[in-house]
């Protein structure tokens, strides 16, 4: 009995330190992840219906409060890239607990872009799940989720423009301490010389496109 101890022991310390100290530990929410990217395609484009961002606040921040006090408010922190790998546009749009954002493509996010060159067409769109409303200075706070509406071309049906229209999740993705730096950097930068260019509408939540 006592060797069955004894090799019981190390056993139960390298489970704790694996994090298997499920007695101690209450339910796991979510996973943790706070930093999305997608990508868009035929935006600003004739005949191509508009592509829509939409990204949900889970609540998982919120604290208990009075009935109509809100809590657990959180901003997605969103970076609009070119295919030139040239970030064109930035923003950072308040959602609050169990609520919705919706962002245009077409309408927000490519509209009104620092150098006024005209529409873009495809490119990345990131986004940082931030408890704070600046995105020249964003910090990382799990909490947002997003879905992403493609358009994709039907080169291969008769109808002339005729296209696709498919939604995924955005993607989660390794968040380290230099892209974070530099996110919030080129924000800055392309604001600032964008003299008022640059900086992409938010819609009040749950409106919809």
């Amino acid at each position: 009995m006592k060797r069955l101890g004894l090799l019981l022991l190390p056993i139960l310390a390298i489970t704790l330190m694996l994090g298997g100290n499920a007695f101690a530990q209450g339910p796991v929410a979510g996973d943790g992840s706070y930093y999305f990217v997608t990508y868009y395609s035929n935006a600003n484009t004739t005949g191509a219906p508009d592509g829509v961002l939409r990204l949900v606040n889970d609540g998982g921040n919120a604290t208990a409060a009075p009935e109509g006090v809100e809590n657990g408010t959180l901003w997605a922190a969103i970076y609009v890239f070119d295919d030139s790998q040239e970030m064109r546009s930035c923003c950072a749009c308040l959602i609050t607990s169990d609520g919705l954002l919706s962002e245009s493509v077409n309408k927000q996010l490519t509209s009104n872009e620092f150098t006024g060159r005209g529409q873009i067409s495809r490119g990345v769109i990131k986004v940082i799940s931030s408890n704070t409303p600046d995105p020249t200075a964003p910090y990382y706070d799990p909490g947002l989720r997003g879905w992403m509406t493609h358009i994709q071309r039907a080169t291969n049906i008769p109808e002339a423009g005729a296209s696709y229209v498919t939604e995924t999740p955005l993607a989660d993705s390794n968040l380290s301490r230099t892209e974070l730096s530099n996110l919030g950097a080129l924000c800055s930068f392309g604001l600032t010389l964008g003299s008022g260019y640059g900086l992409c509408p938010c819609t009040l939540e749950d409106f919809d496109f």
